[in-house]
């Protein structure tokens, strides 16, 4: 089948090259402009758009998928409309250009976390299921019937971005087999069955990690915000991101005997080498933190510039 396909970031691109290594024809790539990086605010290309010029690939940069998009996509006459993790919605008559519609990759187990941050609110509530779901693209959000699903358990403490990246890499199967299920039957696919739930855009204020919770809440929190849009917590009332987090189950592993648990929630203390915060009910390893204005550090260097103990917030 003649494939357009639409996607801008990492997590697209292994998508976006196993359908060619299939050897299907990728007949163009729509992907969103340009945008500003590092604190110089460099132009630069999606990775989609990096990827798809190395294989050599039409590519149409928009930030929209409007009536330009949609005639630039009826000019390759496509058959089928792959999409992951545009950015944007697909609508009419681009949804219904390709003759077999478009299908989309979801990084969860629809119809649980229908929206934007499906592997993010799912760590942050605590699950280590995580799914893919490969759909038909409808007018509705996330609600077209099934075609492919697959999942995998990933150990607390994964981040978001860590699972997204296995999740993508994982997800190409799924991907390639909707394919080939639909070019030998085109009506192939099953309505989603079970509860629906929503997974609503991460904001900056979803960073705000509460330290008084018990730690596994926490781990969970830390992982969904992790890398973006990034966890935090108050130190003298400046934001001090928590880089790297990582449950502690033995205290034994810090090379001490007398660790002292009993600390105020929020307490990072340096223990045997090793920065420990304390949560509600148990301790943590801190392993990376950045200050307000500073670069990245080893938490435990950070602590032995304040004598070994800080409160957070």
């Amino acid at each position: 089948m003649k494939i357009v396909f639409a996607g801008t970031p990492e997590f697209a691109v292994p998508s976006l090259r196993a359908l060619v290594a299939a050897g299907h024809e990728v007949v163009g790539v729509i992907t969103r402009e340009d945008a500003p990086h590092g604190r110089k605010r460099v132009l630069t290309p999606s990775p989609v758009a990096t990827a798809a010029e190395e294989l050599g690939l039409p590519v149409l940069r928009a930030n929209t998928l409007d009536d330009a998009a949609t005639a630039w996509a009826a000019a390759l006459a496509p058959d089928l409309g792959v999409i992951v993790a545009y950015g944007g919605l697909v609508r009419e008559p681009l949804l219904s250009l390709p003759s077999h519609g478009w299908i989309n990759l979801h990084f969860s187990e629809l119809p649980r976390w229908r929206g934007a941050a499906p592997v993010q609110r799912a760590l942050e509530a605590g699950e280590q299921t995580l799914g893919v779901t490969v759909f038909r693209l409808v007018a509705a959000l996330d609600a077209g019937d099934v075609l492919t699903r697959d999942a995998r358990e990933f150990a607390p403490g994964t981040s978001a971005g860590a699972a997204l990246t296995e999740l993508a890499d994982f997800g190409t199967a799924a991907v390639l087999e909707a394919v080939s299920l639909l070019a030998s039957d085109p009506a192939a696919g099953e309505p989603q069955r079970g509860e629906e739930t929503y997974a609503r855009k991460l904001t900056r204020e979803d960073g705000k990690i509460d330290l008084a919770r018990p730690a596994p809440v926490v781990l969970a929190h830390w992982a969904g915000v992790t890398p973006e849009p990034g966890a935090y917590a108050l130190h003298e009332g400046q934001p001090l991101k928590l880089l790297e987090l990582a449950p502690l189950a033995e205290t034994s592993d810090l090379g001490a005997t007398d660790v002292d648990l009993a600390a105020a929630p929020g307490t990072v203390t340096l223990i045997g080498g090793a920065a420990v915060l304390t949560t509600s009910d148990g301790p943590l390893l801190l392993r990376r933190v950045q200050p307000a204005g500073k670069p990245a550090m080893e938490a435990a260097a950070w602590l032995r510039g304040r004598d070994g103990q800080a409160v957070l917030a």
